[in-house]
């Protein structure tokens, strides 16, 4: 019994460490909220968020006195330099303290000790200056014009008037015309009013300061502070509203929500057209083969995001413009809002990426007009990736998505997964669209020769686990063995999840790009997890997607998943959003798109859940829910739409069902 006792404890004590380790909370209004205590700080983080004309990197903090940090990165990616490449946008930054400007008294505003910062699409900051005045900042970017806005909210708290003088902040930067594609821009930084100021008890004073920018020839912009206010929370609302996740678990629901707003905003109005863009103040108003058409574009459908879903449509266009009867490679990337390429990695399997995408999009955005757009790009992709096959059966490159940074030998696993997966739903789509039957049977007939060769040449004992080789020759366990699971390839599932969650790979931070280094890139970590619910190993898929999951949304980095470390810094590229997305819609949920109207369904619902729903998911040509309850043993699945119920099926543990909508 005293043994039993210590255990208890134990097990008791090491719960509450691990709360303890979380620095934020879930927040009743739908965010997360830091309430800061002064025995953990000083503590700094980053966070970026976007709109169509600019995005904005707030690297922030509380000091060692309890004071409120701020530096701005902002990025303006329209505004282009010379030679015009992948970075050659505009991009300041701004360190100063805006209350440093501001006297009350005649005196600085006093010590402030920040009470909490509560982040959901905005980021709000609520402090105390010295005994008789609360501080509230809101900072935010605009969503369609080309600045980023603080507003300064003082509240009288004492018994007494303060005398409150606010500077008169008009500052104007002119670039050198000589450096930039379109003449000089001028960026600046304005405040909203100036003077002297009596604030009576329980009164408050508003002031905002933009930060903005614009070619020298255009006309001085007005913005309305609350226009742009309310213009952001009808953004977030909008796709909070939409594809919402509900499970007993409230942070992987928060999580979620999370996910869709930092996939979803990182969209940019080019000359190009709408262009999704990774961020990272460094990748923006281009697209990547992988990034764009393989992580994100298939997730917009679901979302019903009409912005995102345009967006996908033109990175397709772009890249389809690059087909041509010699069969070179597409560019792995095309830059500066479309005028230019980058390719400096040579072909990473990008026509393989590429097919993989637009084929899923087509087939769940559902749309027949832009899938008969899409197919010569998909069969072109195809055909390419054909022509790669080697003498092992799979598919050459000279690199795969990390572009060198890992060997990838001269045929990757990544490529041949994406490749197969591609010639599947290109089958599915062929069907469709009512392509002629040779077409679409050769496709089936490929992937079943493909998924054979990558048994074959691939399938490995790697470090003592029956899994995969990631190239010929390579002898160490890497990530993107899981890439097979996530395809529908489960001859080696066992082996594979033991390997990616034994101590050589798996890591607090999600999984190591290769066993033995440092280095972690979430995007490996969030398709391995997508594939282990997919295989059926739900129980271990749902351990560790709690983990990743509140280390992303409330531990000392947050609130999305991120790029990688120690590149970048741990950035909030958008598109891992979308592969966390898709964890959900294609791992939990099962769903895999056989048509404009249908798909196959295979639910995992873990031991401790009685259930779990995935409401308001836009695809196919409908608006519908999905419902999955335990009942009895069993697990009652229910597909609903506004005509109400389209499937209602009680199924075994791991059965798949076909839903068909009329």
């Amino acid at each position: 019994m005293k043994h039993f006792i210590c255990i208890v404890t134990l097990l008791i004590s090491l719960g509450i460490k691990a709360q303890e380790t979380n620095r934020w909370e879930l927040d009743n209004d739908g965010g997360i909220v830091w309430q800061v205590k002064s025995d953990r700080i000083p503590h700094n983080d980053h966070i970026e968020m976007s709109g169509k004309q600019l995005s904005v990197v707030l690297r922030y903090g509380v000091d060692s006195n309890g004071a409120f940090t701020l530096t701005r990165s902002i990025v303006w990616p329209m505004l282009r330099f010379q030679p015009n490449q992948t970075h050659d946008h505009l991009i300041r930054r701004f360190a100063s303290n805006v209350l440093d400007w501001v006297l009350v008294n005649r005196l600085p505003a006093g010590q402030e000790k920040v009470q909490k910062i509560t982040l959901d699409g905005i980021m709000t900051v609520e402090s105390l200056l010295g005994s008789s005045l609360r501080l509230t900042r809101t900072l935010f970017p605009s969503t369609s014009q080309p600045a980023y806005f603080e507003r300064y909210v003082f509240v009288n708290t004492g018994a007494r008037d303060l005398n409150v003088e606010l500077p008169d902040v008009d500052m104007l930067y002119v670039t050198d015309s000589a450096t930039s594609v379109y003449g000089a821009y001028n960026y600046e930084i304005k405040s909203s009013q100036k003077g002297f100021f009596t604030l009576n008890p329980g009164k408050e004073l508003i002031f905002t300061v933009t930060y903005s920018a614009r070619k020298a020839n255009e006309n001085v912009p007005v913005f309305d502070f609350s226009a742009e206010l309310a213009g952001r929370k009808a953004l977030v609302q909008e796709l909070w509203s939409k594809l919402i996740v509900e499970t007993p678990d409230l942070i992987l629901n928060r999580a979620f929500a999370f996910a869709k707003l930092r996939s979803s905003e990182s969209i940019y109005a080019t000359k190009g057209g709408l262009m999704h863009g990774p961020g990272g103040e460094a990748y923006y108003a281009a697209i990547w083969a992988n990034d764009q058409a393989e992580y994100v574009n298939p997730f917009f459908p679901y979302l019903g995001y009409k912005t995102g879903n345009e967006s996908a449509i033109n990175s397709f266009r772009h890249f389809a413009r690059f087909m041509n009867d010699a069969y070179k490679p597409i560019p792995s990337s095309i830059i500066s809002e479309g005028v230019d390429i980058w390719n400096g990695a040579g072909d990473r399997g990008d026509a393989a990426m590429i097919a993989y995408g637009a084929s899923r999009f087509a087939l769940t955005h559902s749309d027949k007009t832009e899938a008969e757009e899409l197919w010569p790009l998909i069969t072109w992709c195809l055909d390419f990736c054909k022509r790669k096959i080697n003498d092992k059966g799979v598919v050459a490159s000279n690199s795969d998505e990390l572009e060198g940074r890992f060997p990838a030998g001269n045929a990757n696993l990544c490529t041949s997964g994406l490749y197969y997966d591609a010639l599947v739903s290109a089958n599915y789509l062929g069907k469709a669209l009512g392509k002629p039957s040779k077409q679409i049977d050769t496709y089936k007939n490929e992937a079943a020769a493909l998924r054979k060769a990558i048994e074959k040449h691939f399938g490995y004992k790697v470090e003592g686990f029956d899994t995969y080789r990631y190239y010929d020759g390579n002898d160490i366990l890497r990530s993107w063995i899981c890439i097979p699971l996530t395809m529908g390839i489960f001859d080696r599932t066992e082996g594979t999840i033991a390997a990616l969650f034994s101590p050589r790979l798996w890591t607090n931070n999600g999984l190591l790009t290769q066993a033995g280094t440092e280095t972690f890139w979430d995007r490996s970590t969030l398709y391995a997890l997508r594939g282990v619910f997919a295989a059926g190993a739900t129980e271990k898929g749902l351990d560790y997607l709690e983990r990743y999951s509140q280390r992303r949304l409330l531990g000392d980095h947050v609130p999305y998943p991120i790029e990688a470390w120690p590149e970048g810094s741990q950035r909030h590229l958008s598109a891992e959003s979308g592969l966390y997305c898709r964890i959900y819609t294609e791992g939990i949920f099962g769903i895999r798109p056989t048509g404009f109207a249908s798909f196959d369904m295979c639910p995992r619902l873990p031991d401790k859940w009685e259930h779990m729903s995935l409401k308001s998911c836009h695809a196919f040509g409908q608006v519908f829910d999905i419902q999955v309850v335990r009942k009895a043993g069993k697990w009652e699945v229910t597909v609903s739409n506004a005509k109400g119920s389209v499937l209602k099926k009680s199924i075994k543990p791991g059965e798949t069902v076909s839903v068909k909508f009329k």
